[in-house]
């Protein structure tokens, strides 16, 4: 286990360390592998079981609170489809009360896959979840049945469409250590620490985008290798990826804006405190992906004594007014967006992605 204190401290950024040459084995992994594999199957399923090539699969994304699911279920009853969740939060069980996952007399009978399918104590990742969905894709349309991709996750909405890299797994101790730097001392820290690792990086980042720079030092320092030469090993992305159509949601700001409000007191009044508090108590890490998520990480402050309830809850409110504007910027800067103004459960809105399917 390489000295992350000591490395950190290095200001030679081409400096060897014990982590140099890891990378290898993470690119000839079975993780790597699996993703060219199912590339393969997905083209050759879908050809043998008689399924129209060129039949879009349907993404329906967006904001939190937009209607999504709405939408999504609409379009799955009128066309004969399933739905395979695109929500990094709702894949996870036992994490139910913020997550706006649709209840199972609700869904219309419509299959819904991908989702309450992982234990909160995995920090499932956008790669975990494309492997997933390429498989479920060829499940899904071996049955004849179309495919829709319905959540607000856009990161895996790309990992599906523009396959990663291979990179090896979250080093957990690696990535506290960090946060602890950026917690003390803000993230242009660490974006001076990428400085000396990878300069080519950090000067493609900005220092506030700490996500992006964390995620650059922790694979330089686990591969001892540049993230900024690793990205041509891109892999293909699977024959299925050509196909996707993605319908975003842009519903009127000030509504959006209060159905996040009032949708983020009821969690708290249906008794989100008594949710964290239960999943802590079964030893899920406060720090993980699941309580993590911006529904739930502020009820972690106010369990330790960080924050007081209202705290919690107008913070939550903030946080996840803020998400919802990420998720925005994000979809807006995707290739290939197809924009629908309005909310997913509204009739008008429903009639109009109807409409331009047709066409």
């Amino acid at each position: 286990m390489p000295n992350w204190n000591a490395l950190l401290s290095q200001s030679n950024h081409r400096r060897h360390h014990p982590a140099r040459g890891h990378l290898a084995r993470y690119r000839n992994s079975a993780y790597h592998l699996s993703r060219v594999s199912a590339s393969g199957k997905d083209k050759h399923e879908v050809k043998e079981c008689g399924q129209d090539a060129r039949a879009p699969i349907i993404a329906i994304v967006g904001p939190t609170a937009s209607g999504k699911s709405a939408l999504g279920i609409k379009l799955a009853v009128r066309l004969g489809g399933e739905i395979i969740n695109c929500d990094s939060v709702q894949v996870y069980q036992g994490i139910q009360i913020a997550t706006a996952k649709v209840p199972i007399e609700e869904r219309q009978g419509i299959p819904h896959h991908l989702i309450d399918f992982v234990s909160p104590h995995i920090n499932f990742t956008a790669a975990d979840w494309a492997r997933a969905a390429i498989e479920k894709i060829a499940e899904i349309e071996a049955r004849d049945r179309r495919v829709l991709l319905v959540g607000g996750t856009g990161l895996y909405l790309r990992a599906l469409r523009r396959p990663f890299f291979p990179s090896p797994p979250t080093d957990e101790r690696l990535r506290a250590r960090l946060t602890k730097i950026r917690e003390r001392h803000g993230p242009e820290r660490l974006h001076r620490i990428l400085q000396r690792f990878d300069p080519t990086e950090a000067d493609n980042l900005n220092p506030r985008d700490w996500p992006r720079v964390q995620r650059a030092i922790e694979f330089c320092l686990q591969t001892g290798e540049h993230i900024s030469r690793e990205r041509p090993l891109r892999p293909e992305p699977p024959a299925a990826a050509a196909r996707i159509r993605i319908f975003a949601l842009n519903p009127p700001r000030a509504e959006l804006y209060r159905r996040i409000n009032e949708r983020t007191e009821k969690h708290f009044a249906n008794g989100l405190v008594a949710e964290v508090r239960r999943l802590l108590d079964d030893g899920v890490p406060a720090e993980s992906n699941a309580l993590g998520a911006h529904g739930y990480r502020r009820v972690v402050e106010h369990l330790r004594g960080q924050r007081d309830l209202c705290s919690a809850i107008e913070q939550t409110k903030l946080d996840v007014r803020h998400y919802a504007k990420r998720q925005l910027t994000w979809f807006r800067r995707e290739p290939d967006v197809e924009w629908v103004e309005g909310f997913g459960y509204d009739d008008r809105v429903q009639h109009e992605v109807f409409a331009r399917l047709r066409d």
